[in-house]
């Protein structure tokens, strides 16, 4: 279906994937689906049009290039994820290329979906160049926590805490506002509303009444809102502040992880960031189910029992829970650490 004088070199796709990968990014982190990006190129590697998934019910990548061109017959799609093999809000993107006449589609990493996956073989079955790998790892990173989330059939869990240098998360008579600086309270609020919901315990409810909304500099509510979902037995009291959130609430009425986990999943929810104390982080960790830390630290020093972690159940250095660094940054006197565990889980 190609001249194979005339392609796209190497390095024309690899271009092209990282402009797709970066167009990728304005979708909607958040919600079932994951962020794509397409790019169209003609026979000499020169980009034609683009376009990426805008959300639940809007057309995919794939289509919304397409829908940018006269005639696609011929040209290289581009794509961060293997075309899906569907039909749900809308039709399969391997069959819409096929319709199209592209000539050749090249993705990075495949679709781990069982109902999604597939679209490879369709392409090719209709007579469609297809590549598949380039820019795997730098696609993997991005797509991360959706990759997580499907093929564990549970949300990517995102463990966050403020502590002291020394590890407190507040002072011995109970008083915690504020270890961490506005840069960093900000970022907080900014994470919160890039995940589907946020999860603390029935304690930190009783105790603090939080909001958990997501609000930008002006205490203005941002425009996507996670999910309070509350972990534990005891009801959430009728005045409390969750019960007014703009997301709804979402009680779960037991502390079991594994279970609840998958009943979010079934929900549509695949980023949990965990923001409730040490007790819910805590058990997380020992349990495992930890994809991702975010360790917010305070230059000052506090001492005392009030550790931003409980006991993990840990009694030798042997069994520490070993974490590898991400990133490190600076948020105006304090430091983000982000880190992951050592191996996969």
């Amino acid at each position: 279906m190609t001249d194979t004088a005339h392609r796209a070199s190497d390095a024309a796709i690899e271009a092209a994937m990282r402009r797709a990968l970066a167009i990728a990014s304005r979708g909607p982190a958040v919600g079932v689906n994951p962020q794509v990006g397409c790019v169209l190129l003609d026979a000499r590697g020169a980009q034609v049009a683009e376009g990426w998934h805008r959300g639940a019910g809007t057309p995919h990548a794939e289509v919304d290039a397409l829908s940018r061109v006269t005639d696609p017959a011929g040209l290289t799609a581009v794509v961060t994820l293997e075309p899906c093999n569907h039909t749900g809000r809308t039709g399969p993107c391997a069959q819409a290329l096929i319709d199209a006449g592209v000539a050749r589609v090249v993705y990075a990493i495949a679709d781990p979906g069982e109902v999604a996956g597939g679209g490879a073989e369709r392409l090719r079955a209709a007579g469609v160049e297809v590549t598949g790998g380039v820019l795997a790892d730098e696609a993997e990173e991005f797509l991360r926590p959706w990759l997580t989330s499907v093929r564990l059939g549970r949300p990517f869990v995102t463990v966050k805490w403020g502590s002291t240098l020394d590890g407190r998360a507040a002072a011995t008579d109970g008083t915690s506002q504020w270890i961490t600086g506005a840069a960093s309270r900000q970022r907080v609020h900014e994470q919160r509303a890039a995940h589907d919901a946020i999860a603390v315990g029935t304690g930190t409810v009783l105790a603090d009444d939080p909001s958990l909304t997501a609000r930008g500099d002006g205490g203005e509510l941002l425009p996507t809102q996670p999910i309070p979902v509350v972990f534990g037995e005891r009801p959430v009291p009728e005045g409390a502040n969750l019960r007014q959130h703009p997301a709804g609430l979402i009680e779960l009425g037991h502390r079991d992880l594994p279970r609840a986990l998958a009943e979010l999943h079934a929900r549509g929810i695949r980023r949990l960031y965990v923001e409730g104390g040490p007790t819910l982080a805590s058990a997380f960790i020992q349990s495992g189910l930890v994809d991702e830390y975010l360790v917010y630290l305070a230059p000052m020093l506090l001492g005392g029992p009030k550790t931003a972690i409980g006991d993990l159940g840990i009694g030798t250095i042997r069994d520490a829970r070993q974490l590898s660094i991400h990133r490190i940054e600076t948020l105006g006197d304090d430091i983000l650490v982000v880190a992951r565990p050592a191996k996969e889980q």
